[in-house]
């Protein structure tokens, strides 16, 4: 069993990049267990902080670096990942030399309501990633359009197209986690 951190950009209670989350870890193959790492209590990234953490950062840096893989889920904002997103990144990669994303296999879904399905977000994050040394899945791509129609008034997801394609994306995952853990 390989253990992928899943991190949602949204802090929404109602989000629809966190009900995605939560689909794509109910769609998981066997072989993989996704588990939501939080990032709505992390204090802003500060240098001075480095040597004093507070618990918030200490177990989401334990909880990234005990994981095999990360799935992001984001949405976008202003053409970009959201700000929560970009500081989890920032906390996760201090103190220098010391960075939890390093080596990692990864992996980008993008969410929303408009048809482009946030595609400058999910862009934008993959050259974060690059530079933090996360092995990004190439293909295929995630990125959901007109995510809000694809679930009911209950958040159950009604789009079997789209289950389909999580379905697909997750064993590509599945397979690109053990071509990263074998080298």
């Amino acid at each position: 069993m390989r253990n992928v951190a899943v991190i949602v950009g949204s802090l929404r209670e109602d989000s629809i990049n966190r009900k995605i989350a939560g689909v794509l870890a109910e769609l998981a193959p066997r072989t993989l267990a996704l588990e939501i790492l939080e990032i709505g209590d992390l204090p802003l990234c500060n240098q001075d902080d480095d040597w004093r953490p507070n618990a918030a950062t200490v177990a989401f840096r334990a909880g990234v670096k005990a994981a095999e893989a990360v799935l992001f889920v984001t949405p976008e904002y202003n053409r970009s990942i959201p700000s929560p997103l970009k500081n989890a990144l920032d906390v996760g990669s201090r103190p220098a030399g010391q960075s939890v994303w390093a080596g990692k296999a990864g992996a980008v879904v993008s969410a929303s309501p408009s048809p482009l399905g946030a595609f400058g977000a999910n862009q934008h994050l993959r050259q974060s990633l690059a530079a933090l040394d996360v092995r990004t899945l190439a293909q295929p791509d995630m990125f959901l359009g007109r995510a809000d129609k694809m679930f009911d008034a209950r958040g159950q997801l009604i789009d079997e197209s789209s289950r389909l394609l999580m379905r697909l994306f997750l064993h590509s995952f599945e397979d690109w986690i053990e071509l990263i853990a074998a080298r």
